[in-house]
């Protein structure tokens, strides 16, 4: 019997030195991404740019590739430090009363960090929310330019892949659509830097 996720859990693609992220873009932001193998012009350093590392999730968000202006889907690898560190430096989006004092602490803190942290429902093969959630992270800032230029350690575009998975739904091959997922395990996360993101 499988046992469902923690209500707040980071799980990704990860390996002893990176994790994946994915992003989705327009054609013309993923191609010279791709191409330098980091962001660059015209993607926007001065706006808040989200990474996720669930892979469903993205496509929720990006309709499997098929979404006005997400139309190319990208796994972004990047440094493990890198991440953490955007997580340690993060606030929530909203204010949750268990996780601070009061609403002051939570808008002192939003106001110095470069980072916000949302949970959204984690999605199933067919968009439907899940009891568990996903994690969001947004750069903001001092970070933006972070992960661009130090965090990024390669791009790919993945709008193909994701395209073919969003077919076999589309046809009710479930299994072998499931199969073709990323392998998202827990990621180990500090118990300092589970408590700012209200990981658990």
């Amino acid at each position: 019997m499988s046992v469902a996720p923690p209500l707040r859990q980071v799980r990704a693609d990860y390996d002893t030195a990176t994790v994946v992220v994915y992003q989705a873009y327009p054609a013309e932001i993923a191609e010279a991404a791709v191409a330098a193998g980091t962001f660059v012009d015209p993607f926007k350093r001065d706006r808040m740019t989200w990474i996720k590392p669930s892979f469903l999730w993205m496509m929720y968000r990006c309709g499997w590739a098929t979404k006005p202006g997400q139309e190319r889907v990208l796994a972004v690898s990047i440094t493990r430090s890198g991440f953490e560190w955007a997580l340690w430096q993060s606030c929530l989006s909203h204010y949750v009363p268990e996780m601070y004092s009061d609403r002051q602490v939570w808008m002192d803190r939003l106001r110095v960090s470069p980072v916000r942290i949302q949970w959204d429902p984690e999605r199933d093969l067919h968009h439907r929310p899940l009891a568990h959630r996903s994690l969001q992270v947004g750069l903001g800032g001092p970070a933006v330019g972070l992960y661009v230029d130090r965090w990024v350690t390669g791009i790919r575009d993945i709008t193909a892949e994701a395209q073919r998975i969003g077919r076999l739904v589309a046809d009710g091959k479930l299994d072998a659509a499931a199969r073709a997922l990323p392998v998202e395990r827990p990621y180990p996360l500090t118990p300092e830097i589970a408590r700012v993101i209200g990981a658990g």
